[in-house]
């Protein structure tokens, strides 16, 4: 069955993520803030762009978000021009937006009094990812609409799954995002630590990715760590607002977090430094001075 599809928000996640549901033959119309990159991405893809998010979202069975922050979430989906104006009772409205779950719950919360269906859906794995089809997907939601939702979601995703009510995709996200944060300190350490000891780098890190320190940072960053090349991948500045809602929610559940406020604050002097469009591994440079 095809669709007619409206996503809002073409950056380095949504351009290919709304690619690989215009290639599985859905009718996707996208909105994009720059309204040259929705262009090109017409040129590419095919589809229509549109002049507001009301306009992709008029007509749509379904509605994708995959924007920057909560305050652009909002704009979006609830300010002038903004999805809400438009989108009909019984659409399923779907954030791929890292934000935080109390705007998610906010939203979805207002999605409901219009009669639509909220999913929040934060995405990992990187542009990589998105341009290869294989996101991994945490979802909050209703089971029901879930299952409906999922294979559309299966056309760039490796694996999806939902995790509870509206919120817990975000507050999953955020688990990830902790993760992630520890990881790629304990690598730039490791490494840093071989380079000292004047050590084969490369052969230490084919010898421990074969063994219990494996990890995706490995496997896909280890190598341009060694090389000092940071001008691609996951942004400081959005992996910074991301530890920045964890570090907010941990406050109000009483978490404790006490290595990802340190990593936290080690990528607030990256920032200041001038590297904050640099990927998250650039860690290590702050070592190798």
């Amino acid at each position: 069955m095809t669709h007619r599809l409206a996503f809002v928000g073409l950056g380095v996640m949504g351009y290919p993520m709304a690619g690989h549901l215009a290639a599985a033959g859905h009718e996707v119309i996208v909105f994009n803030r720059t309204p040259a990159k929705a262009d090109r991405w017409v040129r590419r893809y095919g589809g229509q762009a549109a002049a507001t998010s009301a306009a992709a979202a008029t007509g749509a069975d379904y509605v994708f978000c995959c924007v920057g922050n909560d305050d652009d979430l909002r704009d979006a989906l609830s300010g002038p021009g903004g999805v809400f104006e438009t989108i009909r009772s019984g659409t399923v409205l779907v954030d791929h937006t890292t934000v935080s779950a109390t705007v998610t719950r906010q939203l979805a919360a207002n999605a409901a009094e219009r009669g639509v269906s909220y999913i929040d859906a934060p995405v990992s794995g990187g542009q990589a990812g998105a341009e290869n089809g294989t996101l991994s997907i945490m979802a909050g939601g209703e089971p029901d609409v879930f299952e409906r939702l999922k294979p559309l979601l299966d056309c760039y995703s490796g694996y999806a799954r939902l995790l509870g009510p509206a919120g817990s995709g975000q507050m999953a996200k955020m688990v990830n995002q902790i993760c992630i944060a520890g990881l790629v300190q304990a690598l730039s350490e490791g490494l840093h630590f071989a380079q000292c000891a004047s050590m084969d780098v490369d052969a230490v890190v084919d010898v421990i990715s074969r063994g219990a320190a494996q990890s995706w940072q490995m496997e896909n960053r280890s190598q341009t760590m060694i090389e000092n090349k940071f001008d691609f991948g996951f942004a400081i500045d959005w992996m910074r607002k991301d530890l920045g809602i964890a570090l907010a929610e941990a406050r109000q559940n009483g978490a404790q977090l006490p290595v990802t406020a340190i990593v936290d604050k080690f990528y607030a002097e990256l920032q200041s430094a001038g590297a904050g469009r640099w990927d998250t591994s650039a860690l290590i440079s702050r070592l190798n001075k």
